[in-house]
């Protein structure tokens, strides 16, 4: 696509290199996007942050990190002698064998020689005259490309609360996100840990038996379930690999492309005993089965919701022997999956444990982080410890982080401020030859997401052999199909009762200023209904988008 001669000479005379397409980021997006561009010959630059490859499987190396959708539904499915010869050690791999996973998909697709790491990306800047974008990074040093795509992720700008005093504490102190190589050392060290998400949950559950003593931060409780993790036995692992297409088929029809489908009958179809004993069922098996799985009314009927939810706090109280502790454990703001729903292994059994206390920071909010520890509106403690598991300005605070300039000087941040605005997910007007995958409005963020990834880097990858053969050069959305995309995206989220709840998902990050309205981010019609329509765009020429010679 780009003349290779055309771009030395710009190399020569500006010092800047040229590209075809310069990717953000090396998660598990990236990676992809990677590849599927090195087979259309472009030439393509990825800007890693990390010292490595990985995304949140690189950042995330905090005690107990692990898969919560089957790890052999969440691999790259593009390859068939790729899947045929991994092996899964477990049914929900743990951080580091992810990470290895994806250092293998890495050393079999030689995929690092077009990743530039530790480097961060400041700014992109369109050129309306060149049709190039301008790619800066901390430092100054400068790239150019004709296609801009992001690969942030969703979870990947982290957040610390917006308490006094976070930087004052003298012990050792980490986020979640952003968890030290070496090896940490929790015997005889007093912890503290801030939040209970599923990150929060993951950490707690881990380390509860290994310190001196554990207290708990907790200003909103969420449901969570078991997990049911296993290792995976050398029978399970030939069935898993003979099944691969069949399983893959089945993520395809799933609205979240997981293994798992709702059931057809409403929760109030059954008699009262059928109920309980389908829930029983349900509340035995591995993974997500209790929420996706789940009578079809569960996550929009508010009475089928309530009978539910009740259902797992009596699963609470059973496993909490301070009734006090368990009540402070049982959501009251929110319903079982208005939020997304943490997977747990002996979690509210640590509660139980001498050592570990639970504190209500709606109660006893935290006044101040202090050089020994934290205060809080009732009591003074001292820790050796803290922990933040205090999440993430989700799906667009990526994106507010880098400095993105389209036509005219308008930037991408001032363009949200006010209000999301997408088409497909994919795209912004304004803001040409830049591809946003798993970005705002789209179906990814509410996903088994590689399965989504893998939808969304190949629709992007046809977009631009498409340009290719018809000599196109510019690519832009309309703001009227943005506008149209977006009322979509509105009215498939309102039959749903997670957009009257305050979460990530809403868009709510109460340690983010200017996070505290709602905003519907995700695309709710789910992963078959996404891609139908996608296709379909495409069918007809990418209607919604302007293409220019």
């Amino acid at each position: 696509m780009l003349d290779s001669a055309v771009a030395e000479a710009g190399n020569r005379a500006t010092g800047v290199r040229a590209f075809d397409a310069i990717v953000i980021g090396a998660g598990i997006a990236g990676m992809y996007q990677l590849y599927r561009l090195r087979q259309l010959g472009l030439s393509v630059q990825v800007f890693e942050t990390g010292s490595d490859l990985g995304g949140t499987w690189y950042w995330n190396r905090y005690p107990g990190a692990r898969f919560d959708s089957e790890s052999y539904t969440y691999a790259y499915a593009f390859d068939e002698g790729l899947l045929q010869d991994w092996n899964w050690r477990e049914h929900f791999a743990a951080q580091p064998e992810t990470l290895s996973y994806l250092n293998h998909v890495a050393e079999r697709f030689d995929l690092r020689r077009d990743i530039q790491f530790n480097s961060r990306v400041a700014a992109c800047t369109w050129d309306e005259a060149r049709r190039r974008w301008t790619v800066t990074l901390e430092g100054g040093g400068q790239a150019e490309c004709r296609f801009l795509i992001t690969a942030l992720g969703p979870l990947s700008a982290a957040t610390l609360p917006r308490i006094p005093g976070v930087g004052d504490f003298q012990g050792e102190a980490f986020h979640t996100s952003n968890w030290p190589k070496a090896e940490v050392s929790f015997a005889g060290k007093r912890v503290a840990v801030i939040g209970t998400g599923a990150t929060g949950v993951q950490v707690i559950q881990t380390i509860a038996p290994l310190v001196k003593s554990l207290t708990v931060f907790q200003r909103t409780p969420n449901w969570a379930t078991p997990l049911h993790n296993a290792p995976i036995t050398a029978t399970e692992q030939a069935a898993i690999k003979a099944n691969y297409p069949a399983m893959f088929e089945l993520l395809r029809q799933t609205p979240g492309c997981y293994i798992h489908r709702h059931d057809p009958r409403g929760t109030f179809e059954v008699t009262p005993e059928e109920r309980e004993a389908f829930w029983e069922e349900l509340y035995a098996k591995p993974g997500f089965a209790i929420w996706m799985a789940n009578f079809r009314d569960m996550l929009t009927d508010r009475k089928a919701n309530a009978v539910f939810s009740d259902f797992i706090a009596r699963k609470i109280r059973a496993r909490v022997k301070d009734p006090k502790t368990a009540e402070m454990l049982i959501p009251k703001c929110h319903g079982f999956g208005m939020r997304r729903v943490p997977q747990e292994t002996q979690y509210f059994e640590a509660y139980n444990l001498p050592h570990v206390s639970l504190v209500d920071m709606k109660a006893t909010p935290i006044e101040c982080i202090t050089a020994k520890g934290i205060r809080t509106s009732a009591a003074e403690y001292e820790f050796d410890m803290i922990i933040y598991a205090t999440g993430f300005d989700a799906v667009t605070g990526a994106f507010d982080r880098i400095e993105f300039t389209g036509v005219n000087g308008l930037t991408l941040r001032d363009k949200w401020r006010e209000g999301t605005l997408t088409y497909l997910g994919l795209m912004s007007a304004g803001f040409p030859n830049m591809l946003t995958l798993v970005g705002p409005h789209n179906a990814s963020t509410r996903c088994n997401i590689p399965r989504c990834i893998e939808q969304n880097v190949e629709w992007v990858t046809d977009l631009l052999r498409h340009m290719d053969a018809e000599g196109i050069t510019r690519f832009e959305t309309t703001p009227a199909a943005e506008v149209d995309w977006s009322k979509h995206i509105e009215e498939l989220a309102g039959e749903l009762l997670y957009t009257l709840v305050d979460s990530w998902m809403t868009g709510i990050n109460r340690n983010v200023e200017g996070r505290e309205t709602r905003r519907i981010l995700q695309y709710q019609g789910g992963a078959p209904a996404y891609r139908e329509y996608c296709d379909t765009v495409a069918a007809a020429g990418y209607r919604g988008l302007v293409l220019a010679r």
